[in-house]
């Protein structure tokens, strides 16, 4: 269960990066609100999964899983640039992800 929760609180790093930056430096009320309780269930979650996962772990699979869905919204809906050098970036970045989950013990 707690790897679940570890992937929601990921998902939830997503949309709270994503509404941050479309609250515009928090000027734009929507944006700000979902930004404010998403990072706080997001936050939760992680500290509820680190109750049995190790922190390393942990935190690097839910800044990683952040990390890559960001850059995949910003590609996908903000017409944010592809380039190989940005592809391999998020090839090796999830390459880390997966080499975090197969040599965690929990």
């Amino acid at each position: 269960m707690a790897w679940v929760a570890l992937f929601i609180a990921g998902l939830l790093e997503v949309v709270w990066a994503t509404t941050m930056k479309q609250s515009e430096g928090f000027t734009r009320l929507g944006p700000s609100i979902v930004t404010a309780v998403t990072v706080l269930l997001s936050f939760a979650l992680l500290s509820w999964s680190m109750r049995t996962l190790p922190l390393g772990t942990a935190y690097t699979i839910w800044t990683g899983i952040g990390a890559v869905g960001a850059f995949a919204v910003g590609i996908l809906f903000m017409g944010e640039a592809v380039n190989a050098l940005r592809m391999l970036a998020a090839v090796l970045i999830v390459s880390g992800l997966v080499l975090m989950k197969v040599s965690s013990s929990a």
